[in-house]
């Protein structure tokens, strides 16, 4: 099980992490967090007001936010003509001022949740441990090691297969080398952990 999550019985997932894998993930994900920022600040008590709080209309100037938080409309085949591309930036400001605020809570809940389930483990120094994670903490992970990966892809200039491809060949001098092998390892761990999670 080293390394791999495996199903429990009645569902949810298990890993055995040692310590520096721990640390690892640990602070990836606090990472994340401090990238995609504290939620709206609120100097009001009033659920109804953070309920219809508006996001931002303008995509990220961050490439790693903009890869986390896209456009939600864009032409997948090319660049159509001026009037329609303006219509999709206006429809993407649209979509992007009532939805980023909950996607950007939405992700902080699941790093959050890393953190956590992280944090309940043994000590460190006693060589790592077995991370068991119940159906919904497993949904949350998942979610978490999908946004991580996304971030150090974007860092890594990984636009598709062929890019991830040249990752393998990489000398061990490269500077990259560290974040291409946390990229790969986490991209194993959340393949067994979809695989764990299928009926």
């Amino acid at each position: 099980m080293p390394g791999t999550f495996e199903p429990l019985p009645g569902g949810g997932a298990a890993v055995a992490l040692d310590d520096v894998e721990i640390s690892i993930i640990r602070s990836l994900a606090v990472q994340l967090l401090e990238l995609i920022g504290p939620g709206p600040a609120e100097d009001t008590d009033d659920p109804l007001a953070e309920l219809f709080a508006e996001g931002p209309s303008e995509p990220p100037s961050d490439p790693v936010l903009r890869r986390l938080f896209p456009d939600a409309y864009s032409d997948p085949e090319g660049a159509p003509g001026p009037k329609r591309a303006e219509e999709e930036r206006a429809y993407s400001a649209e979509f992007r001022r009532y939805t980023e605020n909950d996607l950007r809570a939405g992700k902080r809940d699941n790093a959050l949740a890393v953190i956590r389930s992280l944090d309940a483990l043994a000590s460190p120094g006693e060589g790592g441990a077995v991370l068991k994670l119940s159906p919904g903490e497993s949904q949350q992970w998942l979610r978490a090691l999908n946004d991580l990966r996304l971030a150090i892809g974007s860092r890594l200039e990984i636009t598709d297969e062929d890019d991830s491809d040249l990752l393998y060949h990489l000398p061990d001098e490269d500077p990259r080398k560290p974040m291409v092998m946390a990229y790969l390892w986490l991209g194993g761990l959340q393949e067994t952990l979809v695989s764990t999670l299928m009926p």
